[in-house]
């Protein structure tokens, strides 16, 4: 488990991946900075700029990127009989699974802290008066990369079966753009995994775009549920993948 680990942090370490990584966060702090404007009110400051960016960086960019990552990640598998190699180690099948998918998962993790240093680097280029409200914007950073958690199974999923890296990426983006209108839908939804991330970003006490509240059972319910099936089909496929 450990010499995958390593195997795939060195076919890493030298890719565009990490400046891919950086592209959203960077991204969200031009739009805070340029949009955020004083408001009355301790922390409102702080929520209108997340709210702002996590406009941006949630509801297109974050479910992006985990296409973007897990195809990047299977990539060299797919060039040159990689993965007739990689098989033909003394690994098992769901250790090599499992290890993408915690690469995948690393590369969000990466990318919600570099959000995060985003945000409060914009509250100290704005000048921010009121105090950091730590537990929302932890909680907004958290659960939006909790809420990649079924969608980085899928996507690693399509990865690891189609050779081609614009074909992953091109079944994100068709799944991706309906957030433009099912965000405000309070019947769709709460129950469409590619929202969950904006949902569970987004400020919803005074400062929130989406027209839902929802419940944490509900939010995670629906990430948890979706996760297992995900997961499950893509190691199921993975375990019988011809090579």
């Amino acid at each position: 488990m450990l010499r995958l680990v390593r195997s795939e942090w060195m076919k890493l370490r030298r890719t565009v991946i990490w400046i891919v990584a950086a592209a959203s966060p960077l991204l969200a702090g031009v739009v805070g900075y340029a949009g955020t404007r004083g408001t009355d009110g301790e922390g409102a400051e702080w929520m209108s700029a997340l709210a702002l960016m996590a406009a941006l960086h949630a509801m297109l960019f974050l479910p992006l990127l985990t296409g973007v990552f897990a195809a990047l990640l299977c990539r060299f598998e797919h060039a040159g009989g990689g993965w007739k190699q990689l098989l033909a180690l003394p690994v098992s099948r769901t250790q090599l699974f499992a290890v993408k998918y915690m690469y995948v998962m690393f590369l969000l993790l990466l990318t919600q802290l570099l959000f995060l240093a985003a945000l409060l680097g914009v509250g100290a280029a704005l000048g921010f008066q009121g105090p950091v409200p730590w537990l929302a914007i932890l909680r907004s950073v958290g659960g939006g990369w909790v809420a990649c958690l079924p969608l980085a199974a899928l996507q690693l999923g399509v990865s690891t079966a189609l050779p081609s890296f614009a074909a992953p990426l091109a079944v994100n983006v068709v799944l991706t753009m309906p957030n433009l209108l099912v965000m405000n839908s309070s019947t769709y939804g709460p129950y469409y995994p590619w929202a969950q991330p904006l949902l569970a970003m987004i400020p919803m006490e005074g400062h929130g775009m989406a027209a839902i509240n929802l419940s944490a059972t509900t939010l995670f319910g629906v990430i948890l549920g979706s996760f297992v099936v995900f997961l499950t089909a893509g190691w199921a496929y993975f375990m019988r993948k011809p090579v």
